[in-house]
């Protein structure tokens, strides 16, 4: 037999042996986070109004020039550039740190010169010099070393603009790349090689089936890391006066005096493109979290989908017992 029973007060004190569904839940006050948050909302709704009111920021100009045809063309110069150097970068930086996890003293020397020696010297600088090569080097021969050589290419021929930019960039990425390698690789417990060594598995096939699947747990963030830096860094090379997006946008709004709207307009496409690798990242973590956590963290669409669920499921209780006539809070 169910009766309906009376909710006491808030300011009345419950008697002893009332059940705990009859309390009355009191939400908690937070007043430094309501101000934060209406400060926050402030500033924001300033910033806004800045952005729409103020006509120097000349929208339209940068609406005409986001798609034009020479900034999609330095866009995908851009990409061309950040995809080449973050392979040739990794490819590299791991095998610098595979060396640098040798056993032979000579194979660890060397990719220590190597990680200091580009560490040091600014980027720009080894852009220069790339692109100085020719002056050092008329010709660059193949053949046996301190032999006879088989073939002779111009350096100039090899080595443009493009070819510098790759070289200056992917060389100096190799150097930070082999330092997140060897930190991931480091960060893998001891014993999961002492495990697959015990077990026979020979030391190839632990590296890439055992050490390396668990250290990209911690290489993927900050290499992703480094990539929205390439991204960004490409800019750059406008010292090469090779056409990729920043050094387009300097040539256009050197022609149409329009500075602010086209700096605007290098900033959205810079945007995008971290935002699409952000994305990746996201997905690319997820996967590697399979050996981590019980649970794979839900994607976007899940997360979504789970808070209209939760919605839907607090506003159904109430909308039922409304049409019932009756207190929600019965026994």
């Amino acid at each position: 037999m169910t009766a309906l029973q009376t909710r006491p007060s808030e300011s009345a004190v419950p008697p002893a042996g009332t059940p705990y569904d009859r309390f009355t839940v009191v939400k908690a006050r937070n007043p430094g986070r309501w101000a934060a948050t209406a400060v926050v909302a402030v500033l924001l709704a300033m910033v806004l109004n800045s952005l729409i009111t103020n006509p120097r920021w000349e929208w339209d100009v940068v609406l005409a020039y986001l798609g034009e045809v020479s900034i999609v063309r330095g866009v995908w110069t851009t990409i061309q550039l950040t995809l080449i150097t973050a392979v040739l970068g990794f490819a590299l930086g791991t095998v610098l740190a595979l060396m640098r996890l040798s056993r032979s003293p000579l194979l660890r020397s060397v990719s220590w010169g190597y990680t200091w020696i580009f560490r040091s010297v600014p980027l720009i600088l080894q852009l220069l010099l790339w692109y100085n090569l020719a002056y050092l080097y008329q010709t660059i021969d193949l053949g046996i070393p301190f032999g006879p050589s088989f073939a002779s290419f111009e350096t100039l021929s090899l080595i443009d603009k493009f070819g510098a930019a790759i070289l200056g960039l992917g060389l100096h990425q190799a150097a930070y790349s082999a330092e997140i390698v060897r930190a991931g690789i480091l960060s893998v417990d001891q014993g999961q090689h002492e495990a697959a060594a015990s077990l026979g598995i020979p030391r190839r096939r632990q590296s890439t089936k055992i050490v390396l699947p668990q250290a990209m747990r911690t290489i993927v963030p900050t290499a992703v890391n480094e990539i929205i830096g390439l991204f960004k860094g490409t800019s750059i090379v406008y010292v090469l006066a090779l056409g990729e997006l920043f050094y387009t946008v300097s040539v256009i709004y050197g022609r149409t005096q329009r500075v602010l709207p086209m700096l605007v307009v290098a900033a959205i496409w810079y945007i995008v493109l971290t935002t699409v690798v952000t994305v990746i990242q996201y997905y690319v973590e997820r996967y590697y979290a399979k050996g981590a956590v019980r649970t794979l963290p839900p994607t976007p669409l899940q997360r979504l989908r789970g808070n209209l669920t939760a919605g839907i499921s607090r506003v159904r209780p109430t909308g039922a017992a409304a049409t019932s006539g009756q207190d929600p809070v019965t026994r």
